[in-house]
Parts: structure tokens; C-alpha cells; sequence
């Protein structure tokens, strides 16, 4: 005789889920030196897996192989990097004159403000006096924190491309042993999700980076235009902190809008503000549905949602890969039958949504019986 199977209650089932949730959430927060890392090498290891299986098409040894598409890929992101801390360093000799520039600006203000609020320039001096007393105190704990965290980089750095090469050079290993999780009788499903789940990451992937060339190529093309400083160094970081929903995008704008301030005339932050709006408005309508979306759609609300959340357990990272881990997520979740209700939620369907409400809502055309009838 069989046993009935148990039937937890809603609330049993709610808080088993809960505590699960949060203990997920609590690995995450406290594993995140080992996994920010671990995760930035998976993207890229899937991204570089069809150089190396290209390179290993040509009769070259896949180790060889490895090798090259890791030093190949470091040796372009150093290079930018070098660019960006280049131009770091350039903006690093101007700060005097820009802070000059600004604390002009700042005192007008001031006056400004005391002479149409009523407000007296002791008053205001002396909060803002207060505020840089604190900073000051507070600027050995900055520079501590910041020792650590270049400290915690440069460890990141030299152990991703170790965990870049094992990941590609051990990709058998780990297919096969996610293949053995699942019975016989799911080995063809799991094959199909995988197989379709890498194609759709890739390109999703590569999607992102034409985006983020696309974006850093407009912006430093309009900032030159304009004669802004450091257009390289404002037109790479607009496209990255692209990556970053909505926050992003105002940062981005915000930092060339103040050296327009400081080095030119204010007319000048007004078009660069256009510059930003303009490239915003091509972004959202042509390049994100022509690049990116036609991939992987994830709707606004999640966005913000998982920005905000990746922020919270990973600061800066967690903000650049929230996006990125949620398309996975939802290539996986659109891929297995239990989870679709979930992709669903996460994707950008309401056009279709409203589409399907408006056909059934829509009124049926009255007959010539109808027309007879009183209104």
C-alpha cells in the first residue's frame, strides 16, 4: 500500500521558502570575493568559447588554444584600461584648475542663494565648513577602505584569467557533470536546454559589447565635437555605466555636464546634456531592440529591481552584472517547463499583453438585427 504523499500547508511552504531565499542571499553577501570573480570569468570563458573552439577547428592544441584566446582577451581589456587610466591620470594634473574653476562658481552661488533666500553668507559658509571638517576626519577611512579595495583588485586580476583557462579547459567536465544530475529519460531535454542556453547567452553577450562600443564611439565622437576634455575617458565610462539601468545613464551624464561647467561655459553642459539625450533616445529605440533585445528581453521593473539588489551584495559589480545574470536566468527559466511562469515574469512582453487584451475586449460589429433594436 502506498503512502499518500505530505501535504505542507501554505504557511509551512512560505517560510520554507523564505529562510531558503534569505540563506541564498546571506551566501552570496558573505562568498562575494570568491564568486564576483568566479562569475566575471564564466562570462567571459562563454564568450571566448567559440574562439577556442575555432582556433581547435584548425588543428591547433586546445591547450595552445586556451591560452591564446585568455592572453588574446587581457591583452584588449588591459589595453583599455591603460587608456582609462591614462586619461585618469590627465584629468588627475587639471583637478587644481578645475577646482579653482568650481569654487568660483560655488561662492556666485552663494551669494546668489543669500541674496534671494534671506539667508546669510556666515550661515552658509558655515555648513559648508562643517561638511569639509568631516570629510577631512573621514579621509584616512576612505583611504583605507580604498588601499583595500586595489589590493582585493589586484588579486582579482591575477586569478581570473587562472579561472578563465581551467573553466574552458575543464567545459567537458562540467557538461558532463550536469548531464548526471538528471535521469536518462531527461538527458535529451537537458542537452537541448544547454546547447540553446549557450547560443543565446553568447550572442546576448556579444550584444551587450557592440552596444557598448556602439554608445562609447557616439559619445566620445560628440564630446570631441563639442571640444570637451577627456572625451575618451567620459565616452568609455557612458558606455559602461550603461550597463547600469537608469542610474547609470545620469551619472554618466552628470560627470562631462560639470567638466563643461568648469572648463567652458555653461551653454556647454546644456549640449552635452542634449549629446547624452540624443545618444539615449538612439540607444533605447534602435540599437536595444536591434542588438540586444531581439536576444534577451528583461522588463524595466526587474531591471531596477535586481540593479538594486545587485548593488546591495556586491556594490559596483553586483550593479554591472545584475542585467547580464537575470538574461541568463531567464534563458534557463524560458527552457525548463516549471520555471516559464518566472522567465515570463522576468521578460518584456507587455506590448503583446496589451495586444491580446485589446482583441478581446474589442466590440463586435453590430448587425442589421442590432441596428432595429432601441438603445
Amino acid at each position: 500500500m502506498k503512502s499518500s504523499p505530505v501535504k505542507w500547508p501554505v504557511y509551512a511552504k512560505l517560510s520554507i521558502v523564505t529562510i531558503g531565499m534569505l540563506a541564498f542571499f546571506f551566501i552570496l553577501y558573505i562568498g562575494k570575493e570568491i564568486i564576483v570573480p568566479l562569475i566575471f570569468s564564466i562570462i567571459i570563458a562563454i564568450l571566448l568559447n567559440p574562439i577556442v573552439n575555432f582556433l581547435c577547428k584548425k588543428k591547433i592544441n586546445r591547450i595552445l588554444a586556451i591560452t591564446l584566446a585568455v592572453v588574446t582577451a587581457f591583452v584588449i581589456l588591459a589595453s583599455i584600461a591603460f587608456l582609462i587610466i591614462t586619461q585618469i591620470s590627465t584629468l588627475n594634473d587639471s583637478i587644481p584648475l578645475l577646482k579653482e574653476k568650481l569654487t568660483g562658481m560655488f561662492d556666485e552661488s552663494i551669494i546668489w542663494i543669500s541674496n534671494n533666500m534671506n539667508i546669510s553668507h556666515s550661515k552658509i559658509k558655515g555648513w559648508i565648513n562643517d561638511t569639509k571638517s568631516q570629510s577631512i576626519n573621514n579621509i584616512s577611512t576612505v583611504l583605507g577602505s580604498a588601499l583595500l579595495g586595489i589590493g582585493g583588485t589586484v588579486v582579482i586580476i591575477f586569478l581570473m584569467p587562472v579561472y578563465i583557462f581551467m573553466i574552458l579547459f575543464y567545459k567537458p567536465l562540467l557538461l558532463e557533470f550536469i548531464s548526471k544530475l538528471f535521469t536518462n529519460d531527461k538527458q535529451a531535454v537537458v542537452s537541448e536546454v544547454l546547447v540553446e542556453t549557450k547560443s543565446l547567452v553568447q550572442s546576448y553577450l556579444i550584444g551587450l559589447l557592440l552596444q557598448a562600443a556602439i554608445i562609447a564611439t557616439m559619445h566620445t565622437l560628440g564630446l570631441l565635437m563639442l571640444g570637451i576634455q577627456y572625451a575618451v575617458l567620459f565616452g568609455i565610462l557612458g558606455a559602461l555605466l550603461n550597463f547600469i539601468p537608469y542610474i547609470g545613464g545620469i551619472v554618466a551624464t552628470i560627470l562631462p555636464m560639470l567638466i563643461a561647467i568648469a572648463t567652458k561655459s555653461p551653454i556647454y553642459a546644456l549640449w552635452v546634456f542634449v549629446l547624452y539625450s540624443v545618444v539615449q533616445l538612439i540607444d533605447n529605440n534602435y540599437i536595444v531592440p536591434k542588438i540586444v533585445a531581439s536576444k534577451v528581453k528583461v522588463n524595466a521593473l526587474v531591471s531596477i529591481l535586481v540593479v538594486i539588489i545587485g548593488g546591495a551584495l556586491w556594490g559596483i559589480s553586483g550593479m554591472f552584472l545584475a542585467i547580464p545574470l537575470t538574461a541568463l536566468v531567464k534563458v534557463v527559466f524560458d527552457r525548463v517547463e516549471p520555471l516559464k511562469p518566472f522567465g515570463f515574469l522576468i521578460g518584456d512582453n507587455q506590448t503583446e499583453i496589451v495586444k491580446e487584451l485589446l482583441l478581446t475586449i474589442k466590440p463586435k460589429k453590430k448587425t442589421s438585427s442590432d441596428k432595429d433594436l432601441p438603445s
